[in-house]
């Protein structure tokens, strides 16, 4: 392997210096990291997953400085797409937990969180997820090259490498968020059709029906229909199985959590988004932490592995092996930085853990952010079990500081704040092994890009609050417009815990049917999390799938079927962060009280039948767009 290691030589070789860390790239790079990290806080607080912004980004960064600017300089892309996905991947973290602290504010148990408090909170946790990096750089990217993969590195390294087609890569991107901004506009701006479809049969008590998002259907796609059907499978299991059944046998039954109603009268008055509500989403969370507990429990090995081989590794390169391609920042100045990051965790008023809680997060930190970096390399950031590490954390923190004495609000929030920073470490520890290994192989100064990502943290750390405040005064967490489904679950878990809240038969039969799950092969986090969703979501989702599962079938050679994939993941990249825009901009409407203004649904007054076939034909359009930059795309002959 070390043999290997030798001979391997990057695109740009360690003697050729070509810009990297320059004034462009860092503003373009700070520009995409707020951007995506937007965009990846609404998408994530809708449907619970976000989608990696690294190829995006550097897609973008190609077509700018390629295209626009005319320069050829391959690092300094590479650097514009480290800052940028940081964005993503701490948005990602945040939104994970954060959204419970305003969930508990609602619910009036305590104050709302300071933008000062979510600010350190996120920087805090980014940046140990940046400094934990570092020392495991030589021990799983140099040393372990041919063994982990990381997919999206790799990926993203081979779409920099394909610099003559970055102008056209990037107007794909730039026409999937110009499309998905005009439907999301035509959907929730203007309300010219509704954004869902339902299907009620007369005497059955389940629904069936699907959203109409260009973003929902992109995930879809990304995802592959293999991961689309395990969550509308979970989808049909709850609102055609579940709700059914609790209707039928308990329908002049009063059952908790509602403690006035019975399961007719809920049904009666809000139908079966009303039963979800009151009921399928409790087993949803136990299906969900059962099945975040299960994935951690079947990497143990590997993680066991991993830390120990770290550990040996923590030296790294010897001074004689050092040149521009092997210096990462000094490990002095990386062990200060981790002793004085976890000082302010204690010592920071505005963070609410005290000295347990900063050790408790030193401790997982380190251990997640290592089983982090090498569950990407292995099996790419999407299969990344940061909920279930999440989960874990919680567990764990939230028992010692009830034991500790640290309890009610304070001890819950406490807990929170312990949560979101591993979370946040655990998802920037990914998205950086990622780029640095697509810095690796493209011949990339890791101590630049490691700096890269600091100031991509640090830029969405300052917007991230912002985002999530906009959010919450718009639609409020846990609504129909933002589920917040994770932030949910956590919170579930810590009431759980500390005040024995959670209705208990109801998680455990989502454990159970987790297990189960689990038993038969199938994998069961996405599973979990579509019978957490409403199955209107995960049937969109599901059509995307499909839209993939065709493109994947074509007759036609494996270049041209490549070729077209490559072009649907950019188009649809493009619609996630169009909507994702466009969302944003929507709730600052809805914060200052315009958004009824553009509201023409009342003028027009369709009736059933003709908004449905509205919301009908915009969802093909929304797919017509996607074949016309995809498999209808003109490409140029090589």
């Amino acid at each position: 392997m070390d043999q290997n290691n030798k001979q391997f030589k990057p695109y740009i070789p360690a003697e050729k210096i070509t810009p990297e860390f320059t004034v462009t790239s860092i503003i373009m790079g700070v520009l995409l990291a707020i951007i995506f990290g937007a965009a990846n806080a609404y998408l994530g607080l809708r449907v619970g997953m976000t989608v990696s912004a690294s190829i995006p980004a550097a897609v973008i960064a190609m077509g700018v400085i390629r295209v626009i600017m005319k320069k050829n300089s391959i690092l300094e892309s590479n650097l514009v797409q480290t800052i940028g996905s940081a964005g993503e991947s701490l948005a990602a973290g945040a939104i994970f937990t954060l959204p419970t602290l305003f969930l508990w504010a609602a619910e009036g148990k305590m104050e709302k969180p300071g933008l000062l408090s979510i600010t350190l909170i996120a920087l805090l946790g980014g940046l140990l997820g940046v400094f934990f990096m570092v020392p495991l750089r030589n021990a799983l990217i140099v040393k372990e090259h041919g063994i982990l993969p990381y997919p999206e590195g790799t990926a993203c390294a081979e779409v920099l490498l394909a610099g003559e087609e970055g102008g056209a890569n990037a107007s794909t991107v730039f026409a999937g968020m110009g499309f998905a901004a005009a439907f999301k506009f035509v959907i929730d701006g203007i309300k010219a059709v509704p954004g869902e479809i339902s299907l009620k049969i007369k005497g059955f008590s389940g629904e069936i029906g699907t959203q109409i998002y260009p973003a929902v259907m992109s995930v879809g796609y990304i995802c592959g229909p293999r991961i689309a059907s395990y969550m509308f499978s979970g989808g049909v299991l709850s609102w055609l199985v579940l709700i059914p059944l609790i209707v039928l046998f308990g329908e002049n039954i009063v059952m908790y959590p509602s403690a006035t109603q019975t399961i007719g009268e809920i049904y009666a008055a809000s139908g079966a988004s009303g039963i979800w509500s009151s009921y399928i989403r409790y087993i949803g969370a136990g299906a969900l932490a059962a099945g975040g507990i299960i994935s951690l429990i079947k990497s143990l090995p590997l993680i066991v592995r991993t830390f120990r081989g770290a550990l040996k590794n923590m030296k790294g390169a010897s001074a004689a092996d050092l040149n521009r391609t092997t210096t990462d920042i000094n490990i002095k100045i990386v062990l200060i930085a981790i002793a004085i990051l976890t000082l302010a965790v204690w010592l920071v008023p505005a963070i609410p853990v005290n000295l347990i809680g900063a050790i408790i997060i030193v401790i997982f930190g380190f251990f997640f952010a290592t089983v982090s970096s090498r569950m990407v390399g292995l099996v790419g950031s999407s299969n990344n079990p940061v909920s279930g590490m999440a989960i874990a954390t919680l567990l764990v923190a939230t028992l010692i500081l009830k034991f500790t004495g640290s309890v009610g609000a304070q001890g819950m929030s406490a807990a929170i704040a312990i949560g979101s920073i591993i979370c946040i470490v655990a998802a920037i520890s990914g998205d950086t092994s990622q780029d640095l290994k697509t810095g690796y192989l493209l011949g990339a100064t890791p101590k630049k890009q490691q700096i890269g990502e600091i100031i991509g943290v640090c830029a969405a750390a300052l917007a991230i609050g912002g985002t999530l405040y906009l959010l919450d005064a718009a639609w409020g967490f846990g609504s129909e417009e933002l589920a917040a489904p994770q932030a949910t679950l956590m919170k579930m878990i810590v009431e759980g815990v500390m005040n024995a809240e959670l209705p208990w038969n109801l998680v455990i039969i989502g454990a159970l049917i987790a297990v189960v799950v689990e038993i038969l092969g199938i994998p069961v986090l996405p599973f979990a999390i579509g019978i957490y969703l409403p199955v209107h979501l995960n049937a969109c989702i599901m059509v995307g799938g499909l839209v993939r599962l065709v493109f994947d079938k074509m007759k036609k050679s494996e270049e041209e079927k490549t070729a077209i994939t490559s072009d649907g993941i950019l188009f649809c990249s493009g619609m996630i962060a169009g909507e994702g825009l466009i969302g944003i901009v929507l709730a600052l409407l809805a914060v200052f009280g315009l958004d009824r203004a553009l509201d023409i649904s009342g003028l027009l007054n369709l009736p059933a039948w003709a908004s449905t076939l509205g919301s009908i034909l915009i969802f093909a359009l929304i797919i017509l767009s996607l074949l016309k930059f995809s498999i209808w795309k003109k490409r140029k002959k090589q």
